[in-house]
């Protein structure tokens, strides 16, 4: 390894984190027109209660609509879906319908109006309990209120590499994968 030299500047300290796992997060409005925006600044908080964070630019639509509807759900995808999952990244939904533009289907959420994707082969429904201001982004803390997955991608309770591939975000245009062969158990 070559020797670690400071950084010139710290404006892209953040991208050391990356790759982040990249998912999708619908909400709707008052009238339930529904959005899809796609995150990488996303983690789990808490188990009891079951918490689930996600970190966004106020500037958002999304954000807008969160604040406005109080809920949210998390999908998560497979990179079977990587160009859809890049479209709703860079598009806005103030100006598109991200939907029709993509592979994806909404199907109704269970215990949320905000919509989950049919596609997904994991579904966090939450409600907007919290927010905090961090910096230049917003960490919204949902509380998990319903959960869903395709029990065929899941092996032991774990995801099932071999079936599924999530999608990992490296910074600017550029994703990953996992590679199933790297796998190793303890």
């Amino acid at each position: 390894m070559a020797p670690l030299e400071p950084l010139e500047s710290l404006h892209k300290f953040y991208q050391y984190a990356f790759p982040m796992l990249t998912m999708l997060v619908t909400s709707t409005d008052k009238k339930n027109k529904p959005n899809i925006i796609t995150i990488s600044w996303h983690t789990t908080l808490s188990k009891k209660p079951p918490l689930y964070g996600i970190a966004l630019a106020p500037n958002r639509f999304s954000y807008s609509l969160i604040s406005e509807t109080k809920e949210f759900v998390i999908n998560f995808v497979s990179s079977k879906y990587l160009k859809d999952v890049h479209y709703c990244g860079t598009h806005s939904g103030k100006t598109t319908e991200k939907i029709h533009h993509t592979q994806f289907s909404f199907i109704p959420g269970q215990k949320s109006k905000a919509p989950r994707i049919k596609e997904a082969y994991a579904h966090l429904e939450c409600t907007l309990i919290d927010t905090h201001r961090v910096g230049d982004h917003v960490l919204l803390i949902g509380e998990v209120v319903n959960a869903s997955a395709d029990t065929t991608a899941f092996k032991n309770d774990l995801l099932d590499i071999h079936k599924i591939q999530p999608i990992y975000y490296r910074g600017g245009n550029s994703y990953t994968q996992l590679n199933p062969d790297s796998l190793q158990q303890f």
